[in-house]
């Protein structure tokens, strides 16, 4: 049986409805909302009021994206010892007492065997993902780039898999080697606001994750980059985080939502209510009305039974199998689903103009 947040009795606002539908079928038509608007959408306040909200939401994923569902899958290729301080993460060699593995580049085989067992479980696409700010040439690191451009090439010659990447920063030497390989979406996250950005990292900038958004983008690469919502952050950085990722005209956003790690500065943060989580993915998609929004990280752990909401309030993509440092449930049971939400999963069409 699906689990979706229960209705309650208490009679909606018909001012608020009507309004809710008036500005859901402006979007429908090809038009976009203000900041103005998307705040006074943070403003709803009320289960039936927020449940109506992600009604509308519905719709335009419907009639802007259809009822495909995307499906993705990721391995940790080189795990640990991160230079990085985000506060979320548990592979940070900032953060002392976690419990993150810690290995060097996976082998190549170890890779391809991973992919197959992706597309076997049904995903389209297979993000090898790396530690660390990036990947720099004419470092010790060189070789490892040209070992995954190897492993890219070897994952499209021995399956139909799509293989994606996120290595972190890239220059516009490495995106084009990349697109070369035959990449043709790259993970690259802004997480948060821009404002809010410092309080969650400070080795690098907000604007270094942009630099590398518009690297990818400039060569021909779909970029896949979105957020992680639970981190402390207010309505407001969440609305101008959707509202950066319109303006970069990203073609894949994923919603992350996030699972406090022990022994990171966010260890004891939290967790959001499902409530919150599809008030807030109804925005995103009000905001973001063409992008494929990919439930992604802490689904599980946030919504519980309470995951298919989500794909009745915007998402039409889902990352499937395990994470990179905690599980997921079985890809059968997210078939299983959609299949009773009357959704299919594959590969949704990229829709932004």
């Amino acid at each position: 049986m699906v689990n979706t947040i229960n209705r309650s009795t208490t009679t909606h606002d018909t001012t608020l409805k009507l309004w809710l539908e008036a500005l859901a079928n402006k979007i429908i038509n090809d038009d976009r909302i203000t900041k103005e608007d998307a705040l006074k959408l943070a403003a709803i306040e009320g289960e039936e009021n927020i449940l109506q909200l992600c009604e509308n939401a519905d719709r335009i994923r419907q009639a802007c994206c259809g009822n495909i569902v995307d499906l993705c899958s990721i391995v940790n290729i080189k795990s640990g010892n991160c230079s990085e301080n985000c506060g979320f993460c548990s592979q940070s060699a900032h953060h002392p007492g976690n419990e993150s593995p810690v290995y060097s580049l996976k082998t190549r085989e170890e890779i391809v065997t991973h992919a197959k067992a992706a597309e076997s479980a049904g995903a389209k696409r297979f993000c090898l993902v790396s530690q660390g700010r990036g990947i720099k040439y004419n470092s010790p690191q060189t070789n490892e780039f040209e070992e995954i451009l190897a492993t890219v090439k070897q994952i499209i010659t021995e399956t139909s898999i799509k293989p994606c990447c996120a290595l972190g920063e890239v220059t516009l030497e490495q995106a084009q080697a990349l697109k070369e390989a035959g990449v043709t979406r790259y993970n690259h996250n802004l997480e948060a606001s821009a404002k809010f950005y410092e309080k969650i990292v400070t080795t690098h900038t907000w604007q270094d994750r942009v630099d590398t958004v518009k690297n990818l983008k400039s060569v021909g690469i779909q970029a896949c980059t979105g957020g992680i919502l639970g981190m402390g952050e207010t309505w407001e950085d969440r609305v101008d985080l959707a509202f950066s990722l319109a303006e970069l005209e990203v073609e894949s956003v994923p919603i992350n939502l996030l699972n406090p790690r022990e022994g990171t500065p966010l260890g004891d943060q939290e967790k959001i209510t499902p409530l919150e989580a599809v008030k807030a993915i109804a925005i995103f998609r009000f905001i973001l009305p063409q992008q494929i929004l990919r439930y992604a990280g802490g689904r599980e752990a946030v919504m519980g039974e309470h995951q298919a909401q989500g794909l009745k309030s915007g998402i039409n993509a889902m990352l499937i199998g395990n994470y990179l440092t905690t599980l997921g449930q079985s890809p059968e049971d997210d078939r299983a689903m959609l299949t009773e939400l009357g959704l299919e999963g594959g590969e949704a069409p990229v829709q932004v103009k």
